[in-house]
């Protein structure tokens, strides 16, 4: 809910030159002139008692609270209530698989960003072996960082296949094969 104290201010205002004009003419000016200068005094004290108002309110409520936030020149109000019942605590992690635990029992985790398309490359080939993409991952990472690993990357455009059969299934024409053994 969004408050605009300027009509209160406007209000003071007027009624402050309105009690000068009985003193004269000279006296409604100097008024006029210092309640300009009071509008930034008069907002601060307006803002401060109604503050104070909210923080009162609060006191009193049996959960949950009221804020006000300046925003430019108008107030904001945020009531918030406490739920009735907590939310549920998040869920544990899945324990891992006996293929993800290292052989001293350790996990660890890590945060991995790739483009979407090799994810859903990814997850779908982790689909095809019956894993989650998690144990597949983990998986192609073990076989990449065995110690006799062999990043393998094959040229196969010189090998001629007959009628254009290519075992590999490719239809693009890309004749390479790559991976880890």
């Amino acid at each position: 809910m969004r408050m605009d104290i300027t009509p209160y201010i406007d209000s003071l205002r007027r009624d402050l030159v309105a009690a000068a004009e009985a003193a004269g003419p000279e006296a409604r000016e100097a008024t006029e002139r210092l309640t300009y200068a009071l509008d930034l005094a008069a907002r601060l004290a307006l803002m401060e008692a109604i503050s104070q108002a909210a923080a009162e309110i609060t006191a009193e409520m049996s959960d949950g609270g009221v804020d006000v936030r300046l925003n430019g020149r108008e107030l904001d109000f945020v009531v918030h209530q406490t739920p009735l019942t907590p939310p549920p605590p998040p869920a544990a992690p899945a324990p891992p698989s006996a293929e993800e635990v290292d052989e001293d029992g350790n996990v660890a985790r890590i945060t991995l960003r790739i483009p979407e398309s090799v994810k859903a490359k990814a997850e779908e080939l982790a689909a095809k072996s019956g894993h989650s993409l998690n144990t597949w991952l983990v998986t192609v990472v073990r076989a990449a960082t065995r110690d006799n690993a062999i990043n393998v990357d094959i040229d196969l455009s010189s090998i001629p296949f007959l009628g254009g059969n290519d075992p590999f299934g490719d239809k693009r024409g890309n004749r390479r094969m790559t991976g880890w053994v």
